[in-house]
């Protein structure tokens, strides 16, 4: 399997932008699944990343490999991508056909890396519950329960201990998301929020502070406003005393 790119189907790329009945005839019509763009992208990866779990079950019944690599490089998994938009319906089709939970793209980042680092909560449960290891380190052998801890998703911590983050051993990194917890804790969430911000564009930006509720816990997002029009932004959950409360209980 190579990601050489197949110019001949593009049919099946305008297919993705239009719906699942119009993928249905471009496959019918001899576009291959496994079809990639002039970049290397392939049909698989868009649509995952995308959140079209219709045309995601349409190209992996139809023979797409769930763990092809896609891109310049083949440096993007699908199932990262998915992760990584906190779409767990389409995670749930890319496992269900054999995906990998621990397979690593290009710069060493998993699936669960991706979730867990975003808050993802709902996707870090299914990773777990289909095999994802809990304690597989991410690319700077940073420990899940502590990305966890940081971001601040109480439910997201939960599901690490119950798949054995907290287990015999692991000791020394439930004191390490402890005190990462108790240190988010103790900060001004929206002035720790614009101080991340005014490093990556300087000093002086605009910002507007929102904040909703994602998976049943509360998030706040500073987003940065460029001629009053949001441009980027950080964002962070907000339960890290009840995290650091729970951590202070773990066995």
């Amino acid at each position: 399997m190579t990601n050489e790119p197949i110019r001949d189907e593009p049919r099946l790329f305008d297919a993705l932008h239009e719906n699942e009945n119009a993928v249905v005839r471009a496959l019918r019509a001899g576009a291959r699944a496994e079809s990639s763009d002039e970049e290397g992208t392939t049909a698989l990866y868009l649509a995952s990343v995308q959140d079209r779990v219709g045309a995601v079950r349409l190209l992996l019944a139809a023979g797409a490999d769930p763990d092809r690599a896609s891109g310049p490089g083949a440096s993007d998994l699908p199932l990262c991508g998915a992760a990584c938009g906190g779409h767990t319906e389409v995670v749930e089709a890319l496992l269900s056909a054999g995906a990998r939970p621990d397979l690593r793209e290009e710069f060493g980042f998993t699936a669960l890396r991706w979730a867990v680092g975003l808050g993802h909560a709902a996707t870090v449960e299914l990773l777990l519950a289909r095999g994802a290891d809990p304690l597989l380190p991410g690319p700077r052998e940073e420990a899940m329960l502590v990305l966890a801890a940081r971001r601040g998703s109480l439910r997201t911590v939960r599901a690490l201990l119950a798949h054995g983050a907290g287990a015999e051993g692991q000791e020394p990194v439930v004191a390490l998301a402890l005190a990462e917890a108790r240190r988010i804790a103790g900060l001004d969430p929206e002035r720790e929020l614009r101080r991340q911000l005014e490093e990556a564009y300087g000093s002086g930006i605009e910002t507007v502070t929102l904040r909703d509720r994602r998976g049943g816990e509360e998030t706040m997002t500073v987003q940065v406003l460029r001629d009053g029009v949001p441009s980027a932004g950080a964002d962070q959950h907000m339960r890290h005393g009840e995290i650091a409360a729970l951590l202070g209980e773990a066995p």
